[in-house]
């Protein structure tokens, strides 16, 4: 799906957006998510987050996973049905995981993540007829813009030389290359 400037999709977006920058100024990957819940009064926001991985050193402190922790919180409950995640980022793994088990109706995300996109690039982990939970999936809204915000991010981390890239970045290994000179000195 291709979301335009004037839906509710995109509203929701741009409000995740605003967390993604928010995320980057805090040096984190500028993922941004809000968690909305869709009732007969319309739509009420009561969950959101931006990643916060390195600042809170905490390997699950995604987007995604702030945002369902803060609705849980806010609601009192860790299910949350009848209620959409809107996310800058194709979520991982471990998000997608997340969101079966805390019975989100709809995710509407907007850039593709290809090397770690666990909805539609990498794997389909949704799409398992194992899960007593399916997700909807919406994908594409806002995407040329949530896209632009990671590429500016790493185009800047780059030039900046950040010491804490990885230290297959440092050397001008790559990740396997590194792995095996490492083996070869113990």
């Amino acid at each position: 799906m291709s979301g335009t400037i004037d839906t509710p999709d995109a509203d929701w977006m741009r409000r995740a957006l605003g967390l993604a920058e928010q995320a980057a100024r805090r040096g984190e990957v500028p993922v941004g998510a809000v968690l909305v819940r869709h009732s007969g009064s319309g739509d009420e926001l009561v969950g959101q987050g931006g990643n916060a991985v390195i600042g809170s050193a905490d390997p699950t402190a995604h987007a995604e996973i702030n945002a369902l922790r803060d609705a849980a919180a806010r609601l009192g409950n860790y299910r949350l049905p009848d209620t959409t995640l809107y996310v800058t980022l194709e979520p991982c793994m471990m998000c997608a995981g997340a969101l079966v088990h805390a019975r989100v109706k709809r995710l509407v995300f907007g850039a593709r993540e290809p090397l770690t996109g666990a909805v539609v690039s990498h794997v389909q982990a949704l799409e398992s007829p194992t899960h007593n939970h399916h997700v909807e999936v919406s994908e594409g809204v806002l995407a040329g813009e949530c896209a632009a915000l990671m590429q500016r991010f790493f185009r800047e981390r780059r030039k900046k030389g950040r010491a804490d890239v990885g230290p297959w970045m440092k050397t001008g290994l790559n990740r396997q290359q590194l792995s095996a000179n490492k083996r070869s000195d113990g």
